[in-house]
């Protein structure tokens, strides 16, 4: 795992399974250097906002997208997301949900708290993992974001 001040990609995901797979494929690619797992929406809002045991992280060095769950334990995906949003110094990091419900609600709502991209994950692994590099190809070699 990469120093606290470094990671490129967020990955908040409590399930064992489904963090192998997305690490796993994007190591595979090559995209996985600087990576930090988080596995509860609490552990991720500390980690992002730098608080408690994240308290020495530096809050500005910023990750370049954050891939969400939205079935947390403790916090759930949009309770995240809604935090994230309402930072001055984390509104702007791309987050992407990526996550196994496809109700509609779920998709209106994480909109309108401004998230990037909803992908529902697919049920097979080769899908999956295919998903995730493609993905994680776009948010950290296509996509611009804004300079802090």
């Amino acid at each position: 795992m990469p120093e606290q001040s470094e990671a490129d990609i967020v990955l908040v995901e409590d399930n064992p399974n489904d963090a192998e797979i997305t690490i796993r494929s994007l190591k595979k690619h090559h995209l996985a250097n600087k990576l930090v797992w988080l596995k509860d929406g609490v552990e991720a809002l500390d980690y992002l906002l730098a608080r408690n045991e994240y308290a020495d992280r530096n809050i500005n060095d910023l990750p370049r997208v954050i891939f969400l769950d939205l079935k947390l334990p403790k916090v759930d995906g949009t309770e995240v997301l809604a935090e994230i949003r309402k930072n001055e110094v984390t509104k702007k990091i791309p987050v992407v949900v990526l996550t196994s419900s496809k109700e509609e609600q779920d998709v209106m709502k994480t909109y309108d708290l401004g998230v990037n991209s909803y992908i529902v994950k697919p049920v097979e692994f080769e899908n999956f993992a295919k998903a995730i590099a493609e993905v994680g190809f776009y948010w950290l070699i296509t996509n611009t974001t804004p300079s802090s």
